[in-house]
């Protein structure tokens, strides 16, 4: 053998690998990129939420519509949104389930939707008091109704 010819395994330097500080750099970069698209998810899922609200409002009154029309008259205070689930006693001409589940009258902040009648708005009313679970609000906490 000649002392020209090297070994066929490669000889690992000293700088293999990352350093400490290159690392850091990484961390922050991705620390940078999440601080600005947190907010914008953040925002979708409460856009999202109060669109979900409306949508299973517009299901509950439809659904109190045809509980109305079976039954000639909405459900009373104190049968509340369940006649629309389970048949009240006081119902003999239900025809139910008007909807599926019990699922289906919490809001997506966890809360049972309200059900007043006669209601302010209208003959009956159904509405979620949003994120803040008080009345009025703005944006995510903002009230969502059937008005």
């Amino acid at each position: 053998m000649t002392s020209s010819h090297r070994s066929a395994r490669p000889i690992r330097s000293a700088d293999a690998g990352f350093t400490l500080l290159e690392l850091l750099v990484v961390l922050a970069i991705l620390g940078l990129l999440a601080a600005i698209v947190a907010p914008q998810v953040l925002r979708y899922l409460g856009t999202s939420r109060t669109q979900t609200a409306k949508v299973q409002i517009e299901n509950i009154s439809a659904s109190l519509d045809h509980f109305q029309l079976d039954v000639g008259r909405y459900p009373t205070p104190e049968e509340g949104l369940d006649a629309l689930v389970k048949a009240p006693p006081s119902a003999p001409n239900w025809n139910g389930p008007y909807l599926k589940k019990e699922s289906a009258l919490v809001d997506p902040w966890g809360q049972k939707y309200f059900y007043v009648v006669p209601g302010k708005h209208g003959d009956v009313d159904v509405y979620s008091l949003g994120s803040d679970h008080a009345e009025g609000g703005t944006g995510e906490a903002k009230d969502v109704g059937n008005w």
